[in-house]
């Protein structure tokens, strides 16, 4: 079967400097690789547009080694398996795991490939609610952020696929919250689709600092950051006695990173006596199963709400990405490459 297919993927061309231009793609075309005894094929049907995608292209040392030049782009993704020679997985079984920007991936599964059900959920949303974004924002905010109720969270990137979680999650532990967002449009989301307390919109102020005191006028007790910078300093000057600073990415540096230094003024997390940790999501993956559970509950009961960015087209793959860097997605961002049964 495998002889008839064709298979077309996103190759890394060169590595970029600044934000990843078409040059650093190539799409290329060919017969898909024939499926060896213990091994899968897999139609790709949605991969998952992430932040780290940015770190995996860089030549520099991370948690998962770089993209090599001429290899296919990594990604999450969700597809149906087609073919079969493992034991384990039979012809129409659903799958997650990182099966790259390619519409057919030929892999020997381990312990990262989970079988999918689509009952629990639509496909999209278990790359987002129920995906990586949401372990992220589950173990980020409960466990190394330790919520506690009638505090004031700060979360920073409050519409994307994280913070919109984090922010959910911490109504729903009784906490005030509040969001920083660009744009009118994804403000009013926060406050009125999805609860929060505050918004503020980072593009329209003229002193972010001025407006973290003004929507946190107690101080802040947890700040969430995914975008480092300007809004990481304003928080800083804001810290209530005690305080904790979760940083689970920097969306605001990665394009940067070659010229651009982040400075951080310890100085009022010191005299906060304040802490501030990182934390990489795959440390929790042994637990991953806990956070699923608990979402799809909350999920049910309405406490949390999906929001999905969904494109189209393998062909699309770096101007979706440019997307997460430019500010113009509002959701979780996924690119559908087939269509799903």
């Amino acid at each position: 079967m495998s002889s008839t297919i064709k298979n077309r993927s996103i190759v890394l061309a060169v590595r970029p400097t600044g934000v990843p231009g078409n040059d650093c793609w190539s799409e290329v075309s060919g017969p898909v690789q024939g499926v060896a005894e213990g091994e899968v094929m897999v139609r790709v049907i949605y991969v998952s547009i992430d932040p780290a995608m940015r770190g995996w292209i860089t030549d520099q040392a991370s948690y998962l080694s770089p993209v090599a030049i001429g290899g296919t782009m990594r990604a999450l993704g969700i597809g149906q398996v087609v073919e079969s020679r493992n034991k384990d997985y039979v012809e129409g079984d659903y799958v997650s795991g990182m099966l790259g920007v390619q519409d057919y991936a030929t892999l020997t599964p381990d312990a990262s490939l989970l079988k999918v059900d689509p009952a629990l959920a639509p496909l999209p949303t278990q790359l987002g609610l129920l995906g990586m974004p949401g372990m992220t924002a589950y173990f980020g905010l409960l466990e190394v952020g330790q919520p506690k109720a009638g505090e004031t969270l700060l979360v920073s990137g409050a519409a994307g696929a994280v913070g919109a979680l984090v922010g959910q999650i911490a109504k729903i532990h009784g906490m005030r919250v509040v969001g920083v967002a660009g744009g009118k449009e994804k403000c009013d989301f926060l406050i009125n689709n999805l609860g929060f307390d505050a918004a503020i919109d980072y593009k329209s102020e003229p002193d972010l600092s001025e407006a973290v005191q003004r929507t946190c006028p107690e101080g802040i007790n947890l700040f969430f950051d995914n975008v480092g910078g300007d809004i990481l300093a304003a928080a800083i000057k804001n810290l209530a006695h005690a305080s904790r600073i979760v940083i689970c990415g920097a969306i605001s540096q990665y394009n940067t990173a070659d010229t651009v230094k982040a400075e951080v003024d310890y100085i009022p997390i010191l005299y906060s006596s304040s802490s501030l940790q990182g934390f990489v999501v795959l440390d929790y993956a042994s637990r991953y199963g806990e956070a699923v559970v608990a979402l799809k509950q909350w999920m049910t009961d309405g406490l949390v709400r999906p929001h999905e960015d969904i494109r189209e087209g393998l062909e699309n793959f770096p101007e979706t990405l440019n997307a997460l860097f430019t500010g113009k997605h509002f959701g979780k961002l996924i690119l559908k490459l087939s269509a799903s049964n």
